[in-house]
């Protein structure tokens, strides 16, 4: 690899360090604001959990598209789901973002991130299918285990994400899990 393409790679890490700094709305159980690093962090985290669960699925390839799907908020920051309006077009956003921090890296690099973000956002393989169920999936786990305002809508939570998360056996049943916390939230019990 040559000297230019290692101080791309490395323009390139420092901008995505950005994730770190990113917060999302969802709350931690501490009471702070989580930032998209940690979210993907553990998206990737559950992915290894159930990897044998999926024997046809290519598991680094998956893994892979869950590193990036939201490495455009480096640039662009997070918009939380119910603050997305009808007509807006979230991925429009991430996707610039995205374009510009892959900028220093070396067209190949650049392309197989492309690649892969298209993948996920447009929900065109079995790997992204699954990507999106367990990324919305970590979110409604998040939104169970966060220090919540008073004023956290649950009902929104119960609904989110609903269409990926139905994508299987697995992650429907470990939706209705986490469903079933949301309720018990919802009604004031906070022992979950």
């Amino acid at each position: 690899m040559k000297e230019v393409e290692l101080e791309g790679i490395l323009d390139f890490l420092r901008g995505a360090e950005q994730l770190k700094n990113t917060l999302r709305s969802s709350r931690t159980s501490s009471g702070r604001h989580e930032s998209t690093a940690e979210h993907t962090w553990r998206l990737c985290l559950m992915i290894l959990l159930f990897e044998s669960q999926y024997p046809d699925i290519d598991i680094l390839r998956l893994i892979k598209i869950c590193v990036i799907h939201d490495l455009g908020e480096a640039i662009s920051g997070d918009i939380a789901a119910v603050d997305q309006v009808e007509g807006m077009d979230k991925g429009v956003e991430e996707r610039k973002g995205l374009e510009l921090l892959i900028r220093p890296l070396p067209k190949i690099l650049q392309e197989e991130i492309l690649i892969l973000w298209d993948d996920y956002e447009n929900a065109s393989s079995e790997e992204a299918l699954l990507a999106k169920a367990f990324d919305k999936i970590e979110t409604v786990l998040q939104h169970t285990q966060g220090r919540n305002s008073s004023d956290f809508n649950y009902g929104f939570n119960l609904s989110y994400g609903r269409r990926y998360t139905n994508h299987d056996d697995i992650t429907s049943r470990l939706r209705a899990l986490i469903d079933k916390d949301t309720k018990a939230l919802a009604e004031g019990n906070n022992t979950i």
